[in-house]
């Protein structure tokens, strides 16, 4: 960043003195309306406080809203002492009647104000958007974690499956949610119209989740190539000059980027109602498909790598190969004379091992992993430079998985991940993982450890 250019966003940065308590006012006014708003009783006089409380919280400046937002912990959080007297009568006597009387006690009040938010319009997009804003400052507002587990309860209900319509997306969409996706592809960017229009021909299929009260927001959205065989690498799939294939002739379904749109429902799982979906629309429109799999991103992997260098050092007898998996940091490194082949066996192996060793909380340390695995799918094979794009080498060296959904072992395989957190995967995977230095480097008491988790 320029001097100019530091020196402008740290003027942006300071709120004089004055504008602070001006922003400190206007958020206590919109907390004055939201405690008149829960008063209320009447419907109608409750939906036009509904609306004139939300318009006042969408007009804060951001100083007012760290305001607002702590104000909403310290002004309508249960009332301990009313909790405590409630418990200690249902413990006395645990009758329907107490317990009802402790569930209404423990409830925030917090709850009832978003249900009453949710009357005006717009309401739900703009607690989706207060969420949003509520995560991305939880680091240093922990106490806002209160307003985020409010929000998340309330959502799991307002977006459950009864709610959910499933609509397939195509060139006839309106150009409003066809933007939207260019906006929030995640996963392979959409770099235009073209690029688009690609992703949306006879042999591919987009679907997406919409909430009716989020008409024009899809929720969540997943990209399908109808193949023959399994995908083995996405540069192909995402070739806007690549000839249209004929579907009636594919025999898998190739699931190669699914996107979340609403940071504010981070945490509200609509993906695997996707995937079962889309599963079921597709076997009713091409009989002939029986391979259903995904061409993953392996998102974590470059990441762990650098994490795990200095046990690196010690399992791998090479300098050399440790000097080339240093320069991965280099996006054209493959393209360097033989770097390629040479470092191939290492990185699958230490990518193996990744997918099916590394923990967090007992869980793979993968996110796409924990999705897809605990989605019931099968980690079946790795692919060599599947992405060679700049994002695909930064985040995973240009590796990507296929997960294999094979209908009859999806619940299997699910409770497996669920109860064990076992992770289901091909012979070839294990034996690749096996291999990896890190494994026979493992210490006798941890040999046992590392041994259960790729059986």
């Amino acid at each position: 960043m320029s001097e100019a250019g530091f020196i402008k966003r740290l003027f942006r940065s300071v709120v004089s003195p004055g504008a602070r308590a001006r922003a400190d006012r206007r958020a206590r006014n919109a907390v004055l309306l939201c405690q008149a708003l829960l008063s209320e009783r009447g419907e109608v006089s409750g939906a036009a406080l509904a609306r004139e409380a939300l318009s006042a919280y969408r007009e804060l400046p951001e100083p007012g809203l760290a305001t607002f937002f702590d104000l909403l912990v310290s002004e309508f959080s249960p009332d301990p002492q009313r909790v405590i007297a409630a418990s200690e009568a249902y413990r006395a006597n645990p009758s329907p009647d107490h317990l009802i009387h402790l569930q209404r006690e423990v409830e925030p009040p917090r709850q009832e104000l978003f249900r009453r938010f949710n009357m005006a319009p717009g309401g739900t997009a703009a607690l989706v958007a207060m969420r949003w804003h509520v995560l991305e400052a939880l680091k240093s507002h922990p106490d806002w974690m209160v307003i985020d587990a409010d929000l998340a309860h309330l959502f799991g209900s307002w977006f459950n499956r009864g709610f959910l319509t499933l609509q397939r997306i195509d060139w006839r969409t309106s150009a409003i949610v066809l933007e939207k996706l260019i906006q929030h592809e995640a996963v392979h960017e959409i770099t235009g119209w073209k690029d688009l229009h690609r992703r949306l021909e006879a042999d591919r299929r987009c679907f997406a989740f919409f909430h009716p009260a989020l008409l024009e927001d899809p929720l969540i959205f997943i990209e399908v190539a109808l193949t023959r065989g399994i995908s083995a690498s996405v540069q192909p799939l995402l070739d806007v000059s690549s000839p249209v294939a004929n579907p009636a002739q594919a025999d898998s379904a190739i699931f190669y980027s699914i996107t979340n749109c609403q940071e504010g429902l981070r945490g509200i799982s609509f993906g695997n109602l996707l995937i079962k979906q889309v599963v079921q629309e597709l076997g009713r429109e091409f009989p002939r498909v029986k391979t259903y799999a995904t061409l993953s991103p392996v998102p974590g992997f470059r990441a762990w790598l650098k994490s795990m260098e200095e046990q690196l050092v010690g399992a791998v007898d090479s300098p050399a190969l440790i000097g080339e998996l240093r320069g991965l940091q280099d996006a054209e490194w493959f393209r360097r004379g033989g770097a390629s082949e040479r470092l191939r066996p290492l990185l699958m192996q230490l990518c193996a091992y990744y997918l099916l060793v590394a923990r967090q909380e007992g869980l793979p340390v993968d996110p796409v992993a924990r999705f897809h695995l605990g989605n019931g799918a099968r980690l079946e094979r790795l692919n060599w430079l599947a992405d060679t794009s700049e994002q695909g080498m930064r985040r995973s060296a240009g590796l990507m998985v296929n997960y294999v959904y094979h209908l009859s072992e999806v619940e299997n395989n699910h409770e497996a991940f669920v109860r064990e957190h076992r992770v289901v995967a091909s012979y070839g995977l294990k034996k690749l993982a096996r291999k990896c230095p890190l494994a026979r480097r493992a210490a006798r008491p941890g040999k046992k450890r590392v041994a259960s988790s790729i059986q």
